[in-house]
């Protein structure tokens, strides 16, 4: 597509700073930058009408890790990892609600339970000991015990009688989250343009030429924050993974409340507008899952309505309203990727899975860096 003279003088000519991707991380680093460099001419480019990846499309669980992921993660990472990544965690969701306010996020305090299947007695044993040694490992950060076990009071069935609740755990509402965002980013000054895929760059002496799907431009700086998509443009430890989720239709007396985590963090659910929001079972298939292409699978489907009607939602009628799914940036280690990639290029990508969590700190964190 050809533009204008008009159209590359107002939008695409002496850019400072471009960044790719308009999720949580891309957002929070343009209003960042814009309070760091108040004249400068900031760019986001989204290659989606809307947010793509998992920003518009997770479950919006403001969770810092049940305790079967933690002890899970201190098998796998150094005890200074872990205490880090949980930090990074705790201290991202008080910058997110800082920055937006809570009424404008729909943050709910209500506790998030993990819930043991049946056939997880061991699991479930071995996380009930642990409790106090890892409430005094997280104490400094949360400034109390997070963990505590609880009664089966939602009456799920085919689990064990207790939970284990992180009192801290909490939900927000991630489409008024991102509509917060958006509404920043633009009445800053920033320059957001949708349906704009970036293919190619070249870093070059003074500047990057980004190549993309309608235009070519320069930019001083570039800086890519599209999280699972990211091995797309950067040979960086991060592959996509995708999560497929489902919502019921508004359910009557609906009595749960709160964020759940079941079979080590695989499954999830919540309540929300008198519906319960439902997503998971990635390790059916990993290697399906392991895809930057949206879309749901019937096994994965037939699975969640399975687990829906047998465990969590016994004793209601209930049908799905609708389903989809998100693409996560996952890698071998749960530490993001904040890095300067070459001259002029900077990158934060790999979330994890925790991007509502460490979204606004890694975009800060990225502004800073560059």
């Amino acid at each position: 597509m050809k533009l204008s003279y008009w159209e590359y003088k107002t939008w695409l000519s002496h850019i400072d700073f471009t960044i790719v991707g308009s999720g949580i991380v891309g957002l929070n680093c343009a209003l960042q930058l814009r309070a760091k460099y108040p004249e400068a001419k900031i760019l986001v480019l989204e290659k989606g009408i809307l947010p793509q990846g998992a920003s518009t499309k997770n479950a919006g669980f403001a969770c810092f890790g049940s305790i079967s992921e933690i002890l899970s993660d201190l098998k796998t990472h150094t005890e200074e990892e872990v205490y880090e990544l949980v930090e990074k965690r705790w201290k991202g969701i008080h910058l997110l609600r800082e920055n937006l306010g809570d009424k404008e996020i729909g943050f709910k305090n209500w506790g998030g339970h993990e819930v043991f299947t049946e056939q997880q007695e061991v699991l479930f044993t071995e996380c009930l000991e642990q409790i106090a040694a890892t409430n005094s490992f997280l104490n400094p950060i949360f400034k109390g015990d997070a963990f505590k076990v609880q009664s089966n009071t939602f009456d799920f069935k085919k689990v064990q009688e207790e939970y284990i609740t992180n009192v801290f755990e909490s939900q927000i509402d991630t489409g008024k989250m991102m509509s917060q965002l958006l509404l920043r980013v633009q009445s800053s000054g920033v320059i957001l343009l949708n349906s704009i895929e970036v293919e190619h760059f070249e870093d070059l002496e003074n500047h990057v030429v980004v190549n993309t799907n309608e235009f070519e431009f320069r930019t001083k700086k570039l800086i890519i924050a599209t999280n699972g998509f990211g091995a797309a443009l950067l040979e960086e430890e991060v592959k996509p993974a995708r999560a497929q989720v489902l919502i019921t239709k508004p359910i009557k007396d609906l009595k749960i409340k709160g964020t759940f985590h079941l079979d080590e963090g695989y499954y999830y659910f919540r309540n929300i507008d008198n519906r319960i929001l439902f997503g998971g079972g990635r390790n059916l298939d990993f290697k399906a899952e392991e895809t930057s292409a949206f879309g749901e699978t019937p096994l994965v489907q037939n699975k969640l309505e399975q687990l829906l009607k047998e465990l969590i939602l016994p004793d209601y009628d209930f049908e799905i309203a609708y389903s989809w799914s998100g693409i996560m940036g996952v890698g071998p280690q749960k530490r993001p990727i904040i890095k300067q990639v070459s001259n002029r290029v900077y990158c934060g990508i790999r979330m994890g899975g925790m991007g509502i969590a460490i979204g606004s700190i890694i975009g800060k964190e990225l502004a800073d860096l560059v």
